[in-house]
């Protein structure tokens, strides 16, 4: 189950949003917010509806309707003031003793809202509580109110800086109780989340969307979206991988030294030119802990993966496709999207080829949700690699296809043998060179690519396309994936844009990296 999971039933979900994640995403290229990654993660819950928002800095609980009763309920009570809403804010000003009764209207002015007598009018009801906390109560709710409407009182809320709040880790608002009828009984319910405001945000993100039970394998620290510029750290199960583009920071081994449960800490310093280095150079290195003398297993979305830290630049597993790994797993692409049809809970009888497999992560997911698949890739070291990882989640290597070789002329072989596949995976990495097709250029080549791929897909089969390329918008990425689809003479029935998961979070300082699209075609 999802740590953010409060409640489910028939007609609701429940959830209790990390700070720093969106209620939505802003726009369609955009990390997904928690709905648009609740709407697609599950099949029963595609027809999710938003009912009420909270800002992306604050926490808290959010209700979602499942059904047209619910969302039909929910929306009149709301617009009614019938749902009672309590939050809970710290501030580090003075706040008068008993009950503060706050009536501003509320107009925006450019990137913030302010008090102003002809603005939208707005109530909130402030008390101050025992434990130095405020509790709000807004009676309406109108953007930023709360906010707008502790700062003009004099106590704005730490780390706050939009409304004059103190610096802080974190803005420290937090929705914890809502409280309306239910939709479908009419019976008074109350949902409840409690604050925690010394909590390391960027953890808390993680723990409230990953499940350490399914998965032990994510990033803890991305870059500047975490606060950390440069910085790169990924928890692999007991095992820390910090990464950056020279030694290890003091700042970064005092914040290592903060993370429970670890064994051993890695550091691997990030060289452009990594094809002129040793293997053991482009390694990462221990930092503390016992050194790893062998390979380890980390555990995502259930599945046994194995890890090797002496192998060179990359560990064995890309944990940026962490989700879209867990689509073939299930065979759920996105609402109203399944890799066979609306009834299929797995991808039993799917025939999968997957490019440029590296340890066949995505082939050992399709697999073990019941496919055919063909893993390709150019190192017979990574492919037996992925005979490994079939075998460590109960899967036999030999009743699937494992093909040393280039990937553009084992698509034309393909081709000319006329076989074809239902999905085909196609993650090629951002720049390779082999001995026959010479170089690739992902930004360049992709169409070319596509363009092998086509034949081998049947009709309704599903494409998905995948690049890393920092510096390819997604804008472009899919106009080349388009232009391709139609000089190849098919036709898209459905699609579904994936960005990066939310533990690789996104800024303006940190742009996104990781483009997916997922094609169904005709």
């Amino acid at each position: 189950m999802l740590p953010c999971l409060i409640h489910e039933d028939e007609h609701l979900l429940a959830v209790n949003k990390p700070a720093g994640l969106n209620t939505h995403a802003p726009d369609p290229h955009a990390g997904e917010g928690l709905y648009d990654w609740l709407k697609h993660r599950e099949a029963r819950w595609a027809t999710l509806a938003i009912i009420h928002r909270l800002d992306k800095d604050t926490s808290g609980v959010m209700v979602f309707g499942k059904t047209p009763l619910a969302n039909r309920a929910l929306t009149a009570q709301f617009a009614a003031r019938s749902v009672r809403k309590i939050y809970q804010l710290r501030t580090d000003r003075p706040v008068p003793a008993g009950e503060q009764v706050v009536t501003a209207g509320i107009a925006r002015a450019g990137d913030r809202y302010v008090g102003r007598a002809d603005g939208e009018p707005a109530e909130t009801r402030f008390r101050k509580l025992p434990d130095g906390c405020v509790e709000a109560q807004p009676r309406t709710g109108r953007t930023h109110q709360i906010r707008v409407h502790a700062a003009a009182s004099g106590f704005p809320i730490l780390g706050d800086a939009l409304y004059g709040g103190s610096p802080w880790p974190r803005l420290c608002l937090h929705a914890a109780e809502l409280r309306f009828s239910h939709p479908a009984s009419g019976q008074p319910v109350c949902f409840t989340a409690p604050a925690d405001f010394d909590a390391d945000a960027r953890r808390a993100l993680r723990a409230a969307l990953i499940d350490p039970g399914d998965s032990s394998a994510y990033r803890l620290i991305h870059g500047a979206s975490d606060g950390w510029p440069g910085w790169y750290l990924d928890r692999l199960g007991a095992v820390l991988l910090s990464q950056s583009a020279g030694e290890l920071p003091a700042a970064a081994r005092d914040f290592l030294a903060t993370v429970p449960d670890v064994q051993a800490v890695y550091h691997k310093i990030l060289n452009r030119q990594v094809r002129r280095t040793t293997r053991e150079e482009a390694s990462p290195q221990p930092v503390s802990g016992e050194p790893l003398v062998a390979p380890f297993t980390i555990l995502e979305n259930g599945l046994r993966f194995e890890m090797s830290m002496g192998e060179g630049y990359s560990t064995g597993l890309f944990l940026d496709q962490r989700d879209n790994r867990r689509r073939l797993l299930t065979a759920h692409v996105a609402a109203g999207f399944e890799l066979r049809d609306a009834t299929a809970d797995t991808a039993e009888g799917l025939s999968v080829l997957n490019t440029f497999a590296y340890t066949c992560g995505f082939s050992v997911c399709a697999a073990r949700g019941g496919a055919h698949t063909t893993s390709l890739d150019l190192s017979k070291k990574y492919l037996e690699w992925g005979r490994r990882n079939f075998r460590l989640n109960g899967l036999d290597p030999a009743g699937h296809e494992f093909i040393y070789g280039d990937v553009f002329d084992w698509l034309r072989r393909f081709g000319r043998k006329a076989r074809q596949f239902d999905v085909i995976v196609l993650d090629p990495p951002t720049f390779s060179q082999s001995k026959l097709q010479g170089m690739f250029r992902v930004t360049e080549d992709y169409g070319r690519l596509v363009g092998l791929a086509l034949p081998l897909l049947k009709p309704n089969g599903v494409l998905f396309a995948s690049s890393n390329a920092a510096n390819w918008l997604p804008e472009d990425f899919i106009a080349s994936l388009e232009a391709a689809i139609r000089a190849g003479g098919r036709r898209i029935l459905r699609q579904h844009y994936v960005p990066q998961p939310a533990d690789f979070p996104l800024s303006r300082a940190e742009p996104a990296f990781l483009k997916s699209l997922w094609l169904q075609l005709a």
